[in-house]
């Protein structure tokens, strides 16, 4: 059989995660109605990704306005336990779609980069912090650890997500290939024209099908209050989407989309995924455990542990 999956390039709504969430559920129930089984989201959607934001922290110095800025992002996060997360999961629950969601998880005083995952009237099932994050993004996200790196079995595939940059992680590919992964999910925050053929390789060395979702903004959308590297033009396009599907041999059957906000739909066939991997499999006849293995570490850490 083959099924309809979604990627929704859609922007979040600066410092409002509430209007945000409802966005993203407005858009769940539209690609459910198209008939998606799947629906992937960029990274950093409900919560927001500052981007050419410098919380004002050059090297030896952190200014006022920039921990204005970063209280403002931390209230403009989102609790697991809180309404954001509610109504995403009663729009799965209405839809029976499983989505994947970029969010700002607020834990104490620490935030995270993550990815929700939502099947159907399961509500909330798991999710993944991203565990390198990259450049400037080191100093508002803390790092996640190996103790979120699932994949979730569904009937029409097996769904895992790595975030942005950690696509260019080889060992984190790795151990997702490792675990099945069959629908490999990639939210970012990369629209340069070089991300499509980062997904390419990624769909043909894991044999699966790739979904990567990127937010498209503008700087009207963004809004003046926010401080950015790319100025205050209100025509700026802060964030230009590219999201795509592709599919296990490389082929790219949507997308990339620089347009403006949308929602891209392919049809796929779970059969695919084996046809391709009948000359390359990467964990299976076409590894080297002689030569090379791999140790992962999916414990959770933390800074107190109590014995």
């Amino acid at each position: 059989m083959t099924y309809i999956v979604a990627v929704a390039q859609i922007a979040a709504l600066p410092d409002d995660p509430l209007a945000t969430a409802q966005k993203a559920a407005a858009s769940m129930r539209q690609a459910a109605a198209s008939g998606a089984r799947l629906v992937v989201f960029p990274e950093a959607l409900i919560g927001g990704y500052p981007k050419g934001a410098s919380f004002g922290a050059p090297i030896g110095m952190r200014k006022p306005e920039g921990r204005a800025a970063f209280a403002r992002y931390h209230a403009a996060a989102i609790d697991l336990d809180g309404p954001e997360v509610a109504l995403l999961a009663e729009a799965t629950a209405e839809t029976g779609a499983f989505a994947v969601v970029g969010v700002i998880e607020r834990d104490g005083a620490t935030l995270y980069c993550t990815v929700l995952y939502f099947d159907g009237a399961k509500g909330l099932v798991g999710k993944h912090r991203k565990l390198m994050p990259t450049a400037g993004e080191r100093l508002i996200w803390g790092f996640g650890d190996g103790s979120t790196m699932p994949v979730f079995q569904t009937d029409f595939g097996t769904i895992g997500a790595v975030i942005c940059w950690e696509n260019y992680m080889p060992a984190l590919r790795m151990h997702m290939y490792h675990q099945g992964v069959t629908l490999y999910c990639a939210p970012t925050a990369d629209d340069r024209d070089t991300w499509l053929a980062t997904m390419q390789h990624i769909a043909l060395e894991g044999r699966c099908f790739v979904l990567t979702a990127c937010q498209h903004i503008t700087r009207a959308a963004y809004g003046a209050e926010h401080e950015s590297a790319l100025g205050n033009d209100p025509d700026t396009v802060m964030m230009r989407g590219g999201s795509a599907i592709i599919g296990p041999l490389g082929r790219v059957l949507a997308g990339p989309d620089f347009s403006g906000e949308t929602i891209l739909y392919a049809s796929i066939d779970p059969d695919e995924v084996m046809r391709a991997k009948f000359d390359f499999d990467v964990t299976g006849h076409y590894g080297r455990p002689d030569v090379f293995q791999l140790a992962v570490d999916t414990k959770p850490k933390t800074a107190v542990r109590e014995v």
